[in-house]
């Protein structure tokens, strides 16, 4: 594993971490999933970049338009959130709740 392949890989994993070890505000989660993202679209962009075939290189933008979605459609939620609860916590977002 070159050291490359272990950065992107590490980025992943730690973004992953953060994701399920600080759970408690929504802006935290959404901001450790954009991480994993990045880090996906960087290891996608150098891996495409390797190969010279043209069905790869789509790769990297359709991760890099998926990321911008996720954060649209996460900063909406958070917004709805704090605007109906008052905060921006997880623990809020419960649909069992009563």
């Amino acid at each position: 594993m070159t050291l490359t392949h272990f950065t992107f890989c590490s980025a992943f994993i730690l973004g992953l971490m953060g994701l399920t070890f600080h759970r408690t505000h929504l802006l935290s989660a959404l901001l450790c999933l954009e991480g994993t993202m990045l880090s996906l679209y960087l290891a996608s962009s150098l891996w495409s970049s390797s190969f010279v075939l043209s069905t790869t290189s789509i790769t990297p933008m359709l991760i890099l338009t998926f990321s911008a979605c996720e954060a649209g459609t996460g900063l909406s939620l958070m917004v709805a959130t704090a605007r109906t609860y008052g905060n921006d916590k997880l623990h809020n977002l419960n649909l069992l709740q009563c």
